[in-house]
């Protein structure tokens, strides 16, 4: 099979997953008991005939099938309706203002996570011993930790006790940056502004490095599991046969062990896009995450739904582009 005939089956087949999704989250903000516009609104009194003009405009007062499919049509043009707290205000814009940041939190949490889990798994298979069983267990341990605590505790001991780092934000308030894509520390690159290259980064280091540990844990168990037997392997006898030195034995067999990692990396970004939520209401970080948690308590549910759908489209974005690089990589997956 070629590669684009594999691509376009994998994305077909995550089209029911998706959709799968969109039908729970419809089903359930619709089941909930009491009013959406009526709790979107709070203790805010207004007439009768304009709690009607509101919801004959968000389509509530549509049967469930129909504003079940008008929804799902809207979303396919990039139309997640309206917010019931701003109103008139598009979810889309919302989603689009929020997004950057945390796709940039999940990119460094995904680089932290990569870099320490891959990194100790490997140091993990060649040493052996008390190290092998020190780090195992280090990773059992982070992968366990709550986030919000552990974010809790690196906030105190570098913002508050060190005071070297801020405690949340993305950026010092006093630092302008032109706004490019969204993206701090690639628009501080692409304007060349230095000083908010730092603010960025400075605020990126404890949510990055709080997904990041937490999550490290998976590469370390799974990348250990495969340098390990990929050391033993014949392969690898071969090569100490042909009196290959041991740091190149390494890197080929680190090579051929990650091969199955890939797709563990992928399903990890996909939940460190999830993690963010967390993460961000610790650090007050202003993305996706810290969105969806102040339209809850504002039961806005136009937005709740339409987060919870893009979300929902982004993972199955990941998967597919996982799926085409494991492809490339090992193409006997594609027969």
């Amino acid at each position: 099979m070629s590669l684009l005939r594999y691509a376009v089956t994998r994305a077909l087949a995550i089209v029911p997953t998706v959709l799968i999704l969109y039908t729970v989250v419809f089903i359930v903000l619709r089941v909930i008991p009491g009013d959406p516009v009526t709790a979107a609104l709070g203790t805010r009194s207004i007439p009768p005939e304009e709690l009607e003009a509101i919801r004959e405009r968000l389509g509530l007062n549509q049967p469930l099938w129909r504003q079940y499919i008008d929804y799902l049509l809207g979303v396919m043009r990039g139309d997640f309706g309206e917010s019931m707290t701003l109103y008139g205000r598009p979810v889309a814009r919302d989603i689009m203002e929020r997004f950057p940041a945390t796709l940039e939190l999940t990119i460094f949490g995904f680089m932290v996570s990569v870099v320490l889990g891959v990194g100790s798994g490997v140091v993990a298979a060649f040493r052996g011993g008390l190290v092998d069983r020190l780090l195992r267990t280090s990773s059992i341990v982070a992968y366990t930790l709550f986030i919000p605590w552990l974010g809790l505790m690196l906030k105190y001991v570098f913002s508050i006790k060190l005071g070297i780092l801020p405690t949340g934000g993305r950026i010092d308030p006093r630092v302008n940056l032109d706004v490019v894509t969204g993206l701090y520390v690639l628009d501080s690159i692409i304007t060349a502004n230095p000083a908010a290259l730092v603010s960025a980064v400075e605020h990126l280091i404890l949510p990055s490095l709080t997904l990041g540990i937490v999550l490290s844990g998976v590469y370390t168990r799974l990348v250990r599991i495969h340098v390990a037997e990929a050391l033993r392997s014949e392969v690898a006898v071969a090569y100490r046969a042909r009196g290959l030195r041991e740091s190149r034995i390494a890197v080929h067999m680190l090579r051929i062990s990650l091969i199955p990692t890939i797709t563990m990396m992928g399903l990890q970004f996909a939940i460190l896009l999830g993690g963010a939520v967390l993460t961000e209401a610790t650090f007050s970080w202003p993305g996706l995450g810290s969105l969806l948690v102040e339209r809850i308590s504002y039961r806005d549910y136009s937005t709740i739904q339409g987060v919870t759908v893009f979300f929902a489209f982004m993972v199955g974005l990941v998967s597919l582009i996982v799926d085409i690089i494991y492809a490339i990589v090992n193409p006997r997956v594609r027969y």
